[in-house]
């Protein structure tokens, strides 16, 4: 017989305050996803290397199959849930729609969320295709190839400029 301790986090998470006890070893990954019903944070490999369990946390991307729930108490947590709306997408969301970025979109959220934290981080004009590439390489897409994933981006940081 095993035991495992329980604790009792307090978070925020797309701007709400939630409060539950969770298994001190429980992923973070697994606390959004089955505990919080937000299915946008995907697992893929558990293993930290195809990105589609990306979140913000305190406005940082981070791998959620990487963290622990616990490690996430009095924190702010922003998932693909977060961003955007379902009558109005974020900017980077409408130039993946539009530009093809995706096609199963399985590995849509976490490149969404990356490319986020890049866009409001740099100048769209400094950004080039090699820079691009270089920030969600940290991300697998079976299906595009990414060529249509990084005009996305490109796409979004010239139309956030406009704005």
């Amino acid at each position: 017989m095993t035991f495992e301790e329980a604790l009792t986090i307090s978070v925020e998470i797309n701007g709400n305050e939630v409060e539950q006890t969770v298994p001190s070893s429980m992923l973070l990954s697994t606390f959004l996803r089955d505990k919080q019903n937000l299915t946008g944070v995907h697992r893929g490999c558990e293993s930290v290397k195809c990105g589609a369990c990306t979140v913000e946390m305190d406005g940082e991307v981070v791998k959620s199959c990487n963290l622990l729930a616990v490690q996430a108490d009095n924190r702010e947590i922003t998932t693909i849930e977060g961003v955007g709306s379902r009558t109005e997408l974020h900017p980077i969301q409408e130039s993946f729609w539009k530009n093809n970025g995706m096609q199963c979109g399985f590995c849509t959220p976490g490149f969404v969320m990356t490319s986020r934290q890049l866009l409001n981080e740099t100048e769209s004009g400094e950004l080039t295709q090699e820079e691009i590439a270089k920030e969600i390489s940290g991300h697998i897409c079976r299906c595009t190839g990414y060529t249509k994933i990084i005009e996305s981006i490109e796409d979004a940081a010239a139309t956030m400029e406009d704005d």
